[in-house]
């Protein structure tokens, strides 16, 4: 028997609504679908949604297809309803994942917890120690985000690079200035409650189940305010332009060590613990943390280069030219080309509809680019990376092996754009051709680009896979591997090669009685929702299992 009051819920799966039509259309299907009246109703939302633009005996119909999430009174159930569960049109919904966490380890209680660095991990590691009562203090080597966009905009004019405050470096991290992506691979029951903070910073609701959820650079440029504000009255604090050089240990040998205190570049930090949330370009952190005793390893990694188009050729090519489409925006893709025995698998990475592509660096004398884009998509081109992974038989042995092996790649693609950061590019089809690309025409990279041969620039097998990646795609989107596609400089991190091993369960590193490794810098995430989430789990480990060693 249930409690009086007592409610469950349940996921309906797979109903499809019409373009243009009211997304309180799918309250009435769902009702249906799972053989239920309106006055069995506690509650209602849509947990997914997603564009559906497949041909289906060479036609494309599009339409939206949705999840929805019915809250009913425990245990009620009608013909209608059984028969749904029994066909699995409907099913018990994934468990809703909390912030708090019930199993606090007494030694949190008035532990200090240094995170370093401001990104999605280390926002979203204080965020959940806030919520938990413990005091936390977030150090970021870059600025705050106004004076960080101030110094964008010096490096635009100037082309003069700051190595501390730049595109990489400062609040928000990297993801500050890219496309806004707020959806992951994974389903993780924390997803949904670190989104609904977001939606409380201002980010639209939409997110919450818009299977491409897209917030956009101009949005995030005033969540971000809104989210330190939150923080901050949470208790946490905040110490920008504090660059972390080394570990102040104490203990090691047969116990394990502990961090008592951050060697930064403002003097030393006492703390309790620390959140390692560095990002995916802290190259100097990884090798003074080496220094320091940390357990680091090379990863494979993904690199290739920027393609842009222009945006109405991927429109035609996702959605057609019907009138349906016109209703839809600026079309999205992801597309896969899977590895043979011979040649590696390709894919795009960080598809930037109607968006830019930026110089995302932080050295004087290296290029990698990015893109990124407003909520409005309001840019004519369309650009991704294309990349490729790399794993130790192709960058060799060593822990930086894959550090250096982009340093060198970064390093020749400035040299062929002739410096200044102006980026080498090619035509797809001379790419393919390999030969020259008597001109490039136009293109959304501020900083300009010059005729490169980057067949010659990529390594042999990631130029070998983004040759057939290329025209693989081009079946799925007609002109992709066409005249009016560009490749523009190289694309080096959208992975870290390096990784921080720990504890599964405690998720403290190797070695280390109170240092909790998370995010894209310790090899851990891939991109802003995934490292938020994983940010949130290693602040609950930490406060889980505490800042001694376990019995």
């Amino acid at each position: 028997m249930s409690e009086p009051g007592a409610t469950e819920t349940l996921r309906v799966l797979g109903l499809s609504l019409g373009i243009g039509e009211p997304e309180s259309a799918l309250r009435e299907r769902a009702l249906a679908t799972a053989g239920l009246e309106a006055s069995d109703l506690r509650g209602f939302r849509i947990a997914r949604k997603s564009l559906d633009a497949r041909r289906h005996g060479g036609t494309r119909r599009l339409r939206f297809v949705a999840h929805v999430d019915l809250v009913i009174d425990a245990g009620r159930r009608t013909t209608g309803l059984e028969r749904a569960l029994r066909s699995g049109r409907a099913a018990p919904a994934p468990a809703r994942g909390r912030v708090e966490v019930d199993a606090r380890h007494e030694s949190v209680s008035r532990a200090r917890v240094a995170i370093v660095g401001a990104g999605p991990a280390g926002l979203f590691a204080a965020h959940v120690l806030a919520r938990n009562g413990v005091c936390a203090v977030v150090i970021e080597r870059g600025p705050a985000l106004v004076e960080r966009g101030r110094a964008i905009a010096r490096f635009e004019r100037s082309r003069e690079v700051d190595p501390e405050r730049n595109l990489l470096f400062g609040e928000g991290g990297a993801g500050t200035y890219s496309d806004g992506k707020l959806y992951t691979r994974i389903a993780h029951p924390l997803e949904v409650p670190l989104l609904e903070e977001l939606v409380a910073c201002g980010a639209p609701p939409e997110i919450l189940y818009d299977a491409r959820a897209h917030v956009g650079t101009d949005r995030l440029h005033r969540i971000l305010p809104r989210l330190r504000e939150r923080l901050e009255a949470s208790g946490v604090l905040f110490q920008f332009d504090t660059r972390v050089d080394g570990l102040v240990l104490t203990g090691g040998g047969v116990a394990p060590a502990r961090v008592a205190a951050l060697r930064t570049s403002a003097g030393e930090i006492a703390c309790d613990a620390v959140v390692l949330a560095p990002g995916h370009s802290a190259r100097d952190t990884w090798r003074a943390l080496a220094e320091a005793g940390v357990v680091l390893e090379s990863r494979p990694f993904q690199l290739g280069a920027r393609v842009e188009h222009p945006q109405a050729l991927v429109d035609a090519g996702r959605h057609g030219t019907g009138p349906e489409a016109r209703l839809l925006g600026p079309a999205y893709y992801a597309l896969v080309c899977r590895a043979t025995e011979d040649v590696a698998e390709a894919h795009s990475f960080c598809m930037c509809p109607g968006g830019q592509i930026v110089a995302s660096v932080n050295t004087p004398g290296m290029l990698c680019t990015n893109g990124m884009s407003n909520s409005r998509h309001s840019s004519p081109f369309a650009s991704a990376a294309i990349v490729a992974t790399l794993g130790p038989r192709e960058i060799g042995p060593g822990v930086f092996a894959g550090v250096a092996f982009q340093e060198k790649l970064e390093r020749a693609a400035f040299e062929a754009g002739g410096g200044g950061f102006t980026a080498p590019a090619q035509r797809v089809q001379d790419f393919l051709a390999e030969r020259d690309s008597g001109g490039i025409g136009r293109t959304s990279y501020r900083l300009g680009a010059c005729p490169g041969r980057l067949d010659r620039l990529l390594p042999p097998p990631v130029r070998a896979a983004l040759v057939r990646a290329l025209a693989r795609f081009d079946r799925e989107i007609p002109g992709f591997a066409g005249p009016e596609g560009l490749l523009v400089g190289v694309e080096t991190r959208s992975a870290s090669p390096i990784r921080m091993p720990r504890d599964p369960e405690s998720f403290r590193a190797h070695g280390f009685a109170n240092l909790v490794p998370c995010g894209e810098g310790a090899g851990w995430a891939g991109g802003i929702m995934s490292a938020a989430i994983d940010g949130a789990r290693a602040a609950q480990a930490l406060i889980q299992f505490g800042v001694a060693p376990p019995a």
